[in-house]
């Protein structure tokens, strides 16, 4: 039985994979990863996902580019469009996570219960920015 909903993860590092597997994969979510920024247009076409990851530092393509890549892809009609959380490496980054488009970001080390709260907003067409969702970042997810 295929899940209700897909996430498209963008990593090279193995521990961000772990994190986000263990916050949001479960029966009703699965994770689809990639290793580069440039394989994400292409996978998003392929698997519609429901959400996409990115990590901010990706080898060849940052976060930053996918995110932007993507967008001018989805304004160009050639995708539809795609909810997407990026994973900061430092609050100051929230600078290139706004310029880019992302829907919502959180600031490494990935806090699980903080990561699934984000998704959960994102997939009800909210938006998620670390430490600004007052009232939310104390509720259960």
């Amino acid at each position: 039985m295929p899940t209700a909903r897909t996430v498209l993860l963008a990593t090279d590092a193995d521990w961000v994979r772990d994190e986000v597997e263990a916050a949001l994969a479960d029966d009703d979510t699965g994770i689809v990863r990639v290793r580069t920024g440039a394989e994400v247009i292409d996978t998003v076409a392929a698997t519609e996902p429901d959400l996409v990851v990115l990590d901010l530092q990706i080898g060849n393509m940052g976060g930053m580019a996918a995110c932007m890549a993507l967008r001018l892809e989805e304004g160009a009609g050639r995708l539809d469009p795609v909810p997407v959380l990026m994973l900061l490496d430092r609050p100051h980054d929230e600078f290139l996570a706004k310029r880019s488009a992302a829907d919502g970001w959180l600031t490494k080390p990935i806090d699980p219960f903080r990561l699934r709260r984000a998704a959960l907003a994102l997939f009800a067409g909210g938006e998620w920015h670390d430490g600004v969702n007052p009232g939310l970042d104390a509720v259960a997810p």
